[in-house]
């Protein structure tokens, strides 16, 4: 069997095996939830509603406030106790929050004019995404509605659903595509139609034997192909998967409709579903919570907004635990407070015992160019991190600062340990600050 890849990358440790066998459930609902304004990329949404307000489960509570923006609504049924500021993990500062007191059981509000989707026009479906808040739940938040809609002279034709979950301990999308193959194939019908492609398909690394031969059987006489994958570390990157399955090359500074490219994650592509067929709006996503730290592993669908101490709680957190990730070890972000809400985007938590997150001290770098080696991007990572630190941004920008990915292959290879990644962060924001104070 072919193995679809790409040059460079890694093969971290998969930590798989503590909750892939572990079945979807549905976490129970919570008392409270804190929902960020800032659940996607672009511009935070604005809050609509007031203190004391009753809400109802799926109601907008904050609409978009920019182009790249998106709807939020309410993900339990309740009373909105507060809007005040909290600290965000990913943007770094506070931000418009409401908080909402659940005061029973779910009483919806869904989207009008969900329904068959066959019957609709795509724009009619672009609009229910739309205004379903719907976003990538692969990690970056961005918002599908604007990804489904190419500036006029963009053709797509092809469609790529991201089924790799390459990050270590993650198997929320391995279960998806196990439980919800039937909904993962309407999402994909729906998607077609919007972008009025035949080309499909649905990259899986060979580390999900199961799930790909699932998969095959589910999709049986439809125009999708399943693709198996190498494993291997970021296969699951939108660059590097469509390199992968397609061969073509997104060009530097590029984005995959550039190539006729659309990719869409497996579980937004089941939330597509629900929002289009079912009218309910993105309120609750799939998570893996995991990590030697916990010692009951699993997959659950959680609420938006609900605090990860009560799903760590629910897991047995370990009382010697040293880290908390929201995502997985490579590119997750670490939370500072185990209160902190999960977001649209949080794929998984990962709960780290102090042995898995020994920091060693990095030493001078030796040249040895395996990060070169393994960069997806094929950067000089080294180099890059170097004229950072001197401070040559400009010149690490013409090198190509900006088109790394931030995987982490570089630092995970190194033997002096040295954390490129870091560095690159603080000059590609150094960089757009200094850009933006020129203009």
């Amino acid at each position: 069997m072919r193995l679809a890849t790409f040059k460079g990358g890694v093969h971290p440790p998969e930590k798989k095996e503590l909750a892939k066998d572990k079945k979807i459930e549905r976490f129970p609902l919570p008392d409270t939830v804190f929902v960020y304004m800032a659940n996607h990329a672009g511009a935070p949404a604005k809050p609509v509603v007031q203190k004391d307000q009753e809400v109802k489960t799926g109601q907008v509570i904050g609409e978009p406030a920019g182009v790249i923006s998106a709807f939020v609504h309410s993900p339990v049924t309740g009373k909105v106790v507060e809007i005040k500021k909290m600290l965000h993990p990913i943007i770094g500062k506070p931000v418009d929050t409401v908080i909402i007191q659940r005061t029973g059981d779910d009483e919806w509000e869904l989207l009008e004019g969900h329904g068959d989707f066959e019957k609709m026009e795509p724009d009619q479906i672009i609009d229910l995404i739309k205004r379903a808040g719907i976003v990538g739940l692969g990690g970056a938040m961005f918002p599908t509605h604007v990804k489904l809609s190419p500036p006029p002279g963009k053709k797509i034709d092809t469609l790529i659903i991201n089924g790799a979950e390459c990050e270590p301990y993650l198997t929320i999308d391995y279960r998806m595509m196990l439980e919800r193959a039937e909904d993962l194939l309407t999402g994909i019908k729906i998607l077609k139609k919007v972008l009025g492609v035949e080309r499909v398909f649905v990259g899986v690394e060979n580390n999900k034997m199961d799930s790909i031969e699932h998969l095959q059987k589910v999709f049986a006489g439809q125009p999708i192909e399943v693709v198996p994958l190498k494993t291997k570390y970021p296969q699951g990157s939108e660059k590097q998967l469509i390199f992968a399955i397609t061969g073509r090359k997104v060009p530097r500074g590029g984005l995959p409709l550039d190539v006729g490219v659309v990719v869409q994650n497996v579980g937004t592509t089941i939330a597509i579903k629900e929002a289009v067929v079912d009218g309910k709006p993105l309120v609750e996503r799939g998570l893996t919570v995991t990590g030697e730290a916990v010692k009951n592993p699993g997959n659950y669908i959680v609420r938006i907004g609900t605090p990860a101490k009560a799903i760590l709680d629910h897991a047995e957190l370990d009382e010697n635990v040293d880290r908390v990730l929201f995502g997985g070890p490579m590119m997750g972000i670490a939370i500072r407070d185990i209160n902190t809400p999960i977001m649209k985007g949080t794929s998984g938590i990962t709960a780290l015992l102090p042995e898995q997150t020994e920091i060693k001290m990095p030493k001078p770098c030796i040249r040895c160019s395996k990060c070169v080696m393994v960069c997806p991007m094929n950067l000089q990572p080294y180099l890059l991190y170097h004229l950072v630190l001197k401070k040559k941004y400009d010149e690490a920008v013409q090198i190509g600062l900006l088109d790394c990915i931030e995987c982490g292959s570089c630092s995970y290879i190194c033997p002096s340990k040295i954390e490129h990644v870091r560095q690159i962060k603080l000059g590609k924001t150094v960089y757009r600050a200094l850009r933006g104070a020129k203009k």
